[in-house]
């Protein structure tokens, strides 16, 4: 049975975002939807799924897409985004290990 999952609208919107740039930056690279789809190593379905903004395409596929077409993620340059992902984990190293709630969550809807 499949679990119908909804999404909060700015998810949505991002996932759409990024859709319409991989679908533009493929087009205007004169690539067809089966040559992406054999580049990232995924289906024609589901890379079109990636431009149409599904949000149940999986992360690696569609940052796989979006990085053969040159769409930028984060910041433009290689060397930036590690220096940014090495600063996000010094600051996880900050944080403690575990979080716990000392209050009662009422999750009776």
């Amino acid at each position: 049975m499949r679990v119908t999952r909804s999404y909060h609208p700015i998810s949505q919107e991002a996932g759409r975002l990024l859709g319409a740039q991989v679908h533009a930056a493929r087009v205007a690279r004169g690539w067809t939807l089966q040559e992406l789809a054999e580049r990232v190593g995924a289906t024609p379905h589901t890379v079109r799924k990636v431009e149409h903004g599904d949000l149940t395409v999986g992360l690696g596929v569609a940052l796989d897409a979006a990085v053969l077409v040159g769409v930028p993620l984060f910041v433009e340059e290689r060397a930036r985004l590690a220096s940014e992902v090495g600063r996000a984990e010094e600051r996880l190293t900050l944080l403690p290990r575990r979080v716990r709630s000392d209050r009662d969550v009422d999750d009776d809807f």
